[in-house]
C-alpha cells in the first residue's frame, strides 16, 4: 500500500462487525465475546477498507484491551500506534482507571504507551471473568497493566 494514502480512526459501526471479525481471524486473535464489546471498538480504514481493530472490554473502572490488529499489507505505518492511542483516549473519556492486555506475540508493543508486566492473581477479579481470562487467551499469554490518571 502507498504512504500517501489517508488512515481514518474511527468509532466501529455495526455494519464493520463482518470485516473486524474476519480481520481478527486472519490476525489469529480471538472472536469470542467481541460482539458484545463493539461499542467501545474502534477500527482504521483506508478509503472504505478495514484494515485495522481495537476494543475496550469495561468492567467498571477497569477495562480490557483487546483485539488490537493490523492487516499485514499495512503493518509499519503507525496504524497500531494510532489505533491504541484512540482507545487509551475513549478509556479516559469513560472514566477508566486501568487497562490490562493479555497478548501471546505483542508484549514488546505496548511498554511505549505505558504498560508494564503484572501477574494474573494482581488482575481485578471483574477482568478476570472476562472470556479472554477464562479461555479465549492462554495461561502462557502475557499479561499488561496500564494506570491512568
Amino acid at each position: 500500500m502507498s504512504a500517501t494514502l489517508s488512515i481514518s480512526i474511527e468509532t466501529m459501526a455495526a455494519a464493520d462487525l463482518p470485516a473486524l471479525l474476519d480481520l481478527l481471524a486472519a490476525s489469529n486473535l480471538p472472536q469470542d465475546g467481541f460482539v458484545e464489546y463493539v461499542d467501545a471498538a474502534v477500527v482504521a480504514r483506508i478509503e472504505e477498507r478495514i484494515v485495522g481493530s481495537a476494543a475496550l472490554e469495561i468492567y467498571g473502572r477497569s477495562a480490557l484491551l483487546r483485539s488490537v490488529a493490523v492487516s499485514p499489507a499495512v503493518q509499519g505505518q503507525g496504524i497500531g500506534r494510532q489505533l491504541v492511542e484512540a482507545t487509551l483516549d475513549l478509556a479516559n473519556n469513560r472514566g477508566i482507571g486501568r487497562i490490562y492486555l493479555l497478548t501471546e506475540t505483542a508484549a514488546g508493543f505496548f511498554p511505549r504507551f505505558g504498560f508494564r508486566l503484572v501477574e494474573r492473581d494482581q488482575v481485578d477479579e471483574a477482568v478476570k471473568q472476562s472470556v479472554e481470562f477464562t479461555g479465549a487467551c492462554p495461561a502462557s499469554a502475557t499479561v499488561m497493566v496500564k494506570e491512568l490518571v
